[in-house]
């Protein structure tokens, strides 16, 4: 998501990435009973604050040649704007079944930056 936020774009592989990764934080947030959760819906933004700040490091390899060194690419990271979407992404785990939430991220990702294109099959 960071890629996707600070280059305005968004690839097969990052769409893929970020819908596996939903598809298994609800797979492994869903306990054995199968009616509640490890983690609730409003306990999610201190890891995600977590998380950014770990992802910020091998972002900055990834992206944009390497161009961007970890310090500068912190410095574009609208972290708040992350969280939000990534809440957004994670509380569909807990609105939909295993079964439909592939097409409904796959529809929530044409919002992201780049997101048209990349459902129009109009790729970089």
């Amino acid at each position: 998501m960071i890629k996707n936020k600070v280059e305005q774009r968004l690839t097969n592989y990052w769409a893929a990435s970020i819908s596996d990764s939903i598809r298994e934080i609800q797979d492994l947030n869903l306990k054995e009973n199968k009616t509640s959760y490890y983690i609730k819906s409003d306990e999610w933004e201190e890891m995600l604050e977590e998380a950014i700040e770990a992802a910020i490091g091998p972002a900055s390899v990834e992206m944009l040649s390497g161009r961007l060194s970890p310090f500068k690419l912190s410095e574009l990271v609208d972290r708040k704007q992350l969280i939000m979407a990534a809440q957004r992404l994670l509380k569909l785990t807990y609105e939909h079944s295993a079964k439909t939430l592939p097409a409904i991220i796959d529809d929530h990702l044409t919002e992201f930056p780049g997101g048209e294109d990349w459902q129009a099959g109009r790729l970089e």
